[in-house]
């Protein structure tokens, strides 16, 4: 049976150190290791993530509230995930828009893109993993970066 291990100097506190650096290069939110019976485990706080997420949607509903009803042209959908043309994450990993360093991008909001076209790879655990068109159409948003870390099931680019 694993024993947890709170940070308290020696091996394990440089074991914490490296853990929380990695975390910081990789963007992950936890990594958990075990090694002869001895169990670390390094998380990020998500309640400050958590309130940088909130605060641009606050921000959102103040500016839907301020325009008069009839002067909003089309209703947008609030979450990306439940839009219809949303193509998702199927995998953890680091999202990147082009094949390789200074190319171009694989689409741009405006381009017409074919069912199964290459929209963007996904870098998990050292291997680059196309990511294809669900369906064919017009990009409308892309909704991750290049370089971005991205989590399963998580909305990447919108396609209408």
């Amino acid at each position: 049976m694993a024993k947890d291990v709170k940070a308290k100097g020696g091996p394990e506190q440089t074991l914490v150190r490296e853990l929380a650096a990695l975390l910081d290069e990789t963007g992950l939110g936890e990594i958990e290791i075990e090694r002869e019976g001895v169990r670390v485990r390094v998380a990020r706080r998500m309640a400050i993530e958590a309130a940088s997420i909130a605060m641009p949607a606050q921000a959102a509903v103040h500016q839907t509230m301020a325009q008069p009803a009839e002067a909003a042209p089309k209703k947008a959908v609030d979450d990306p995930a439940k839009h219809p043309g949303a193509v998702k994450s199927p995998m953890v990993g680091t999202a990147y828009l082009a094949p390789e360093p200074g190319a171009a991008a694989f689409i741009e909001i405006g381009s017409r893109v074919a069912q199964g076209q290459t929209i963007m790879i996904i870098e998990a655990m050292k291997t680059m993993n196309h990511i294809p068109a669900s369906k064919a159409g017009t990009v409308t948003a892309i909704l991750v970066t290049n370089g971005q870390p991205v989590e399963f099931g998580e909305p990447l680019a919108i396609i209408e």
